[in-house]
């Protein structure tokens, strides 16, 4: 008969980060063994197919948006860090881990902790726990992001000293003060790297009468992009359709357009940092003050990102090494011992 602890032996823990932008996976024997899109490929349902079937997820998902033939349609299960198609999200959870790992090697048992937005609602918290059932996970624990990011950025997250993370991921940003192993205030927003790609396809709309696709908008940001215009100036070029006949124009952009096209979304995020500061205990702002800001998630490779939340605040910043993997890596780390920061 088995028990709870041969079942245990017996079980593979895996941290998961399923992003609106990315999903990545974390095992300890491996460290970070998948980084792929959070995107996937459905086959319409037709006469053979009472309801669609998954044709592709990651890579070769994100490969077909805004390019998919009539009979496919690719789709993001996740918005703003949250399950927005529950069934699409089982389906990318299930492949991912299949992905990263067979089954046979992860073991019987797949116990997963989850990263989960701070402003996660009971329902939204509870759809993510139940996709990842759905997905053939045997055991489920959520994490909040900006704390795995804390501890995947090498925050001393459970003294008794105040650190702030601001987390920019594709969907949220999260600003966070973490002292004693659990966060002490936070402000999380709606605004992320999909938020500065729509700003840059606005940008460039209103600008040159000229729409780009979601894709084009975000290889710019990543090719040129920059939160200030006090850089050297530098150009790419960057086709897309013309509003007033249709055609294909190319176009080149500078990082100074790059950075006008972001302030709006960019002061969102600063306006965050402001009322966290505003609210915070006074103690640990003073800890802030002399330790910075910690900037985790794909956002925070934005250029001159760190000039601009000086700027504005007085506050140094620095980019945690990998700060993309910072939230899973933490959840990582966090896997077990979730006692120190229960979410739920």
């Amino acid at each position: 008969m088995s028990t709870p602890l041969f079942g245990k032996l017996f079980a593979q823990p895996v941290a998961i980060d399923p992003g609106t932008a990315s999903t990545r996976i974390y095992t300890h024997e491996r460290g970070v063994v998948l980084n792929q899109p959070s995107v996937v490929c459905f086959r319409k349902a037709g006469a053979t197919d009472a309801r669609p079937t998954l044709e592709a997820v990651g890579e070769l998902a994100k490969a077909l948006l805004g390019r998919e033939p009539g009979h496919l349609e690719a789709v993001r299960p996740m918005r703003h860090g949250v399950i927005a198609d529950a069934h699409a999200a089982e389906q990318m959870i299930r492949s991912f881990i299949d992905m990263s790992r067979t089954r046979s090697r992860f073991g019987r048992r797949v116990e997963v902790t989850l990263c989960v937005p701070s402003d996660a609602t009971p329902v939204e918290r509870r759809a993510l726990r139940e996709a990842a059932f759905a997905a053939g996970v045997s055991e489920v624990e959520l994490i909040e992001e900006s704390l795995a990011a804390g501890l995947g950025a090498g925050l001393p997250v459970t003294e008794p000293v105040g650190s702030m993370v601001v987390d920019i991921g594709g969907g949220t940003t999260e600003v966070a003060v973490i002292a004693l192993g659990g966060i002490v205030y936070r402000e999380a927003i709606r605004v992320g790297g999909n938020q500065f790609d729509g700003a840059i396809v606005n940008h460039v709309r209103n600008l040159y009468g000229v729409l780009l696709g979601e894709q084009t908008a975000e290889h710019v940001k990543k090719t040129i992009g920059s939160a200030t215009s006090a850089v050297p100036r530098t150009s790419t070029r960057a086709v897309g359709r013309s509003i007033g006949d249709g055609l294909p124009r190319s176009i080149e952009l500078s990082n100074h357009d790059v950075a006008d096209a972001l302030a709006a979304p960019l002061k969102q995020v600063i306006g965050a940092v402001k009322s966290v500061l505003e609210n915070a205990p006074a103690e640990l702002v003073t800890d802030i003050a002399h330790r910075g800001v910690v900037l985790t998630g794909g956002g925070a490779l934005l250029a001159d990102l760190e000039r601009l939340l000086y700027d504005e605040t007085g506050l140094v910043a620095r980019i945690a090494d990998e700060p993309a993997t910072c939230a899973v890596r933490g959840a990582g780390e966090a896997m077990g011992r979730l006692a120190m920061c229960p979410v739920d």
